[in-house]
């Protein structure tokens, strides 16, 4: 059974921390280079001048193994530049360390010069020395769009970040997804990948605007026997963030259930863990086969050990 992991090509769908935490396991139990990670860019957005990529950054330093222990940015990174410009009388309530600055300049500098996103994570993440594949899920701007209950439309990052996801929300969109297309090698490594996982990422905001972008969705259903989903639901919260919360805006209960229907076009195996063992029924009655285990990584050996059981399904 370990021959067969080693020698599978795998595509996962990706945002945020626990998606990172995921991967660095299954990069542990599996050669890195047969990994492909497709990566959410629904909460890019420019800071202070820069573009930012929170959730390729925090795959990438992750699997360079120089992530913060908070999830995001580079470890032991200072705040001198943030410090600078706040007393310039500049709102500084987003934060961006000092390195982590620097992945953004030049990320920006490259764009300016004419590079595509996918050009710059590959290089960004060969230059931190990571070898799984890096992926933007699409070269054009798909921007993740928060209405709230009053109406007002806000900018992914002023909800998540600056009002710490506080407010209801009536509506999710993700803006330019229509105009988008996969970037390239998106499509191929869903099509040829031996498997397909889904990270245990925030099925609305992280998961969502990939598969907003035309195309992407119907690919991976045609491979639903080959794709497995790791639910960030347990025992009807989130580890980490708003999913609990929103789920129930796009019509879903806040639960692995709720996942597996949002997912069930597409996934064949929805993975959940012990505690909602008993929601496995109510899941196979979906049509989705079930895989209950433990998914909460206290470390990245207990990820790997979650990967090593995804694969050997």
């Amino acid at each position: 059974m370990e021959e067969a992991i080693t020698t599978t090509k795998i595509t996962a769908l990706a945002g945020g921390v626990g998606a990172a935490r995921f991967l660095r396991g299954l990069t542990r139990a599996v050669p890195a280079e047969t990994v492909t990670v497709i990566g959410n860019t629904g909460d890019d957005s420019v800071m202070y001048g820069l573009h930012v990529s929170p959730d390729l950054d925090i795959v990438s330093y992750t699997l360079a193994g120089i992530v913060d222990t908070a999830g995001w940015g580079i470890a032991g990174d200072t705040t001198h530049a943030l410090t600078q410009i706040a007393g310039y009388g500049i709102d500084t309530w987003f934060t961006l360390k000092d390195r982590d600055i620097g992945t953004h300049m030049a990320r920006t500098n490259w764009l300016a010069e004419g590079m595509t996103l996918t050009q710059i994570t590959d290089h960004i993440r060969t230059s931190l020395g990571v070898t799984a594949r890096i992926l933007p899920m699409s070269n054009e701007p798909v921007r993740t769009k928060i209405v709230t209950l009053d109406g007002v439309t806000r900018d992914f990052q002023e909800y998540f970040v600056k009002r710490r996801h506080s407010e209801g929300v009536a509506a999710v969109t993700f803006d330019g997804a229509r105009a988008a297309s996969p970037a390239p090698g998106v499509m191929e490594a869903i099509e040829q990948a031996d498997r397909i996982l889904v990270c245990p990422s925030n099925p609305v905001l992280s998961i969502g605007p990939i598969l907003a972008v035309p195309g992407i969705r119907e690919t991976i259903a045609r491979r639903r026997e080959d794709v497995a989903a790791i639910s960030p639901i347990i025992a009807g919260a989130a580890l980490k963030g708003p999913a609990a919360t929103l789920l129930p805006v796009v019509g879903a209960e806040a639960t692995p259930t709720g996942v597996a229907a949002l997912y069930r076009d597409f996934c064949g195996t929805m993975v959940l863990d012990r505690a909602d063992a008993a929601q496995a029924s109510r899941i196979e009655a979906l049509g989705v086969r079930t895989l209950v285990t433990q998914t909460i990584m206290h470390s990245p050996a207990e990820a790997e050990l979650l990967a090593k059981e995804i694969l050997q399904l």
